[in-house]
């Protein structure tokens, strides 16, 4: 599947928050406890990723069906992406060795890259 131009730019911008974030818990710790940080920033980013790549998949389906078909698959594809954000938050509540924080800042990471693509199109 190739990817758009807007996709393109959100998948650097999600991994440029990811690289600042890592940095600076790499900064703020000064030893080894940033990796339970950077590992729920890795995989909140993966997720991020993911969800472009499933909103761009989506649109590109949703574009060749008639309108309500359209409107219940891009509804579900919504709800898909909600539950694998869900599941990434749940992986970094339970998990001892990943940090909630991280993983919210990764999933945090399509939305800031969302308003990104919003006001780098009007300059």
């Amino acid at each position: 599947m190739k990817l758009s131009d807007l996709a393109k730019r959100m998948v650097f911008t999600i991994i440029a928050i990811a690289l600042i974030s890592i940095l600076a818990s790499t900064a703020y710790y000064r030893s080894l406890d940033f990796l339970p940080f950077a590992l729920g920033v890795l995989i909140g980013s993966a997720v991020s990723v993911a969800k472009v790549f499933l909103l761009q998949h989506g649109v590109d389906k949703a574009l060749s069906m008639d309108q309500k078909r359209a409107a219940g698959y891009l509804s579900l594809n919504h709800i898909l992406r909600l539950i694998i954000s869900g599941a990434a938050l749940f992986l970094g509540a339970v998990g001892p060795q990943i940090s909630l924080w991280g993983v919210a800042a990764g999933i945090l990471s399509f939305q800031v890259a969302t308003f990104n693509i919003k006001f780098a199109s009007k300059g």
